[in-house]
């Protein structure tokens, strides 16, 4: 069959001090960095961490998938 893909998906966390979109790109940054190819990403699941009433950090779990070359 020509010209069909194969594509893997990951799931990873990104954190931020700053903003939910942020953590999001830096889990895209790392991603880019292990695998070629990154195609499309999604946002599973956000949360922040609280410590004395106080949000120190957003996190992004994003589902992202990539072409897979063949093995």
């Amino acid at each position: 069959m020509n010209g069909s893909s194969v594509y893997r998906v990951v799931e990873l966390i990104g954190s931020s001090s700053d903003s939910w979109e942020e953590a999001a790109r830096n889990a895209v940054r790392e991603a880019g960095r292990a695998y070629q190819d990154v195609r499309v990403g999604e946002v599973v699941e956000m949360d922040v961490l609280i410590e004395d009433g106080d949000i120190i950090a957003f996190r992004t779990k994003l589902r992202l998938s990539y072409k897979s070359s063949p093995d």
